[in-house]
């Protein structure tokens, strides 16, 4: 069994979070002990507990295993930017080994680690490296999440390409409808069933309040060999 699955994206708010979530339901539901990570987030509010993110929250309540926020997210920044620019305004740095310590300490406490990234595949974490050069350092397989909209097709493909460029491997991916409106829905799954590697671990619906809901009824763990 894999220990560890990086949760990537075709873009910014296209639902890494949602299909996150859905995966650790589904793992909660196979009696999987499955943690989830959140190890960069932006947009952060702070309280009394110190800065939070609200979707490091969701991650640490849909974890099979029960965690402490800080093992959840190592890095939360208050600006809602970019996390290289979000980081530079707290004057911090975000260093790969922190995020490794984190990974490995989670591997400890379960089964398997859902790691969820920040943005995109190639989100920058400082002026001159990416987030995607440390899931290459850990050797990471790679969920992609493909929001379904227009223009999904070639964002969807280009992120895979690129994280095959990178050496990783796409396990699997899933299509979360973001847009109830976009046309031709079917047919854009078909395109990625016959274009996108790995295979399709699910399709999630467009639905008010999707970040409360159990989603477990959505995924399918099998082609992740869970």
């Amino acid at each position: 069994m894999t220990n560890a699955f990086f949760v990537t994206g075709t873009d910014t708010e296209v639902g890494k979070t949602v299909a996150s979530r859905a995966i650790l339901h589904a793992a909660a539901s196979a009696n999987i002990k499955m943690a989830g990570y959140k190890p960069v987030a932006s947009g952060s509010a702070p309280t009394a507990n110190g800065m939070r993110n609200s979707d490091a929250l969701y991650i640490q309540d849909a974890s099979v295993v029960e965690l402490e926020y800080d093992e959840v997210n190592p890095y939360a920044f208050e600006a809602a930017i970019s996390p290289h620019l979000a980081a530079e305004q707290e004057d911090r740095v975000i260093e790969f080994d922190v995020l490794s310590k984190g990974l490995e300490h989670l591997k400890q406490k379960s089964d398997v680690v859902l790691v969820e990234g920040a943005g995109g595949w190639r989100v920058p974490v400082s002026w001159n490296d990416y987030l995607s050069s440390w899931v290459k350092q850990e050797k990471l397989p790679v969920i992609l999440v493909v929001g379904v909209k227009l223009g999904c097709l070639s964002h969807a493909i280009l992120t895979a390409e690129a994280i095959q460029h990178d050496g990783l491997e796409v396990v699997g991916w899933v299509a979360n409808r973001i847009n109830p409106g976009t046309e031709n829905y079917a047919d854009i799954i078909r395109m990625l069933e016959e274009n996108l590697p790995g295979q399709k671990l699910g399709e999630i619906p467009y639905m008010p309040g999707i970040k409360k809901r159990n989603l477990a009824d959505y995924i399918d763990l099998s082609p992740l060999g869970l």
